[in-house]
């Protein structure tokens, strides 16, 4: 039986060559698709479908992969480039497109290179933007000037299944002489600032000392004021305390003087302190001073006693 199946199968190789070359053929035209990318399937040479992530199946001999497209963001970069702006100066502008294919099919048949396109736009759009504004606006106003060249670039490219996400512009150069000129304006400014601080640096510390000198003068004053309060306190007190001790010495000697023997002691008092005062006046030099009259004791005494005696009376007839 073994036999007989080889002989059949060396009479009958065609049929084992057809069904080999039928697996083949369908093994050949399967297709398997990765994430994020697009296949274009054309049929005889016309557009057919786009298959996206998964496994097709093509058929043989009659349909054909065209084209493969990525459907990832891309980033194109923008040569650099020279343009002109308001105020008639040459600079030179780079930058980077982000865009990312919508539609496979219009990418691929709607333009002959969808990136060389996009570049030409983005920079045409970026002369024409920076044509309408001076030098000074191209530095300050970056991101206004990339939002245009976005929704123009991204109008423009619309029918061709694109969608255009961000632009960037990575540097404007502009010529040495202008460089040079706004490095001596930046410097000048930088000075001024310098300046102007300074100034107000002195004039803080101007606006401070007076303050502290004011301070000072009001605190100054002050305490003279109060010395000068307190030695009028004191000198009030002293006063007042002497004259207090002097009318309570003088009630003190009234007292003794009304007082039984008060009188002849006190005209003993006034005697001695006269005897007293008459021999320190006889020792100012070696010439012995005698009064011409030596009764003139007894009467200075008598005189003393006298006046005591008419003080006494007359505070008897006070009382």
């Amino acid at each position: 039986m073994l036999e007989g199946f080889i002989l059949w199968a060396i009479n009958e190789w065609w049929i084992f060559l057809l069904l080999f070359f039928t697996v083949w053929l369908i093994v050949k035209n399967v297709r398997i698709v990765p994430q994020e990318t697009a296949y274009i399937v054309e049929r005889l040479g016309k557009y057919r479908a786009t298959f996206y992530a998964g496994i097709h199946v093509l058929i043989p001999l009659i349909d054909r992969v065209a084209y493969r497209a990525s459907m990832k963001e891309q980033a194109l970069d923008i040569p650099s480039q020279k343009c002109i702006t308001q105020d008639n100066v040459v600079i030179e502008v780079d930058g980077i497109l982000y865009m990312k294919i919508i539609d496979a099919a219009k990418a691929l048949y709607g333009v002959n290179d969808y990136e060389f396109a996009s570049v030409q736009l983005a920079q045409t759009t970026m002369r024409s933007v920076i044509g309408t504004m001076p030098l000074d606006k191209t530095f300050e106003e970056r991101e206004s000037i990339n939002n245009k060249v976005i929704s123009t670039v991204d109008a423009a490219t619309a029918p061709w299944g694109i969608k255009v996400t961000r632009y960037e512009i990575k540097t404007i150069t502009p010529p040495k002489t202008i460089q040079d000129a706004m490095e001596k304006e930046m410097r000048a400014e930088r000075e001024k600032r310098a300046v102007i601080a300074e100034s107000l640096g002195r004039k803080e510390a101007q606006i401070n000392q007076a303050l502290a000198d004011r301070e000072q003068a009001i605190q100054q004053s002050e305490g003279e004021k109060q010395r000068r309060i307190n030695e009028a306190d004191g000198k009030a007190y002293e006063i007042r305390t002497m004259a207090e001790a002097t009318a309570l010495g003088i009630r003190t000697v009234a007292e003794a003087i009304n007082a039984p023997g008060g009188s002849s002691a006190m005209s003993l008092k006034v005697a001695e302190q006269y005897i007293q005062e008459f021999g320190n006046l006889a020792k100012v030099n070696n010439t012995m001073i005698v009064p011409s009259n030596l009764a003139d004791i007894s009467t200075f005494v008598a005189t003393a006693t006298s006046a005591l005696d008419w003080k006494k009376k007359s505070s008897g007839q006070d009382s």
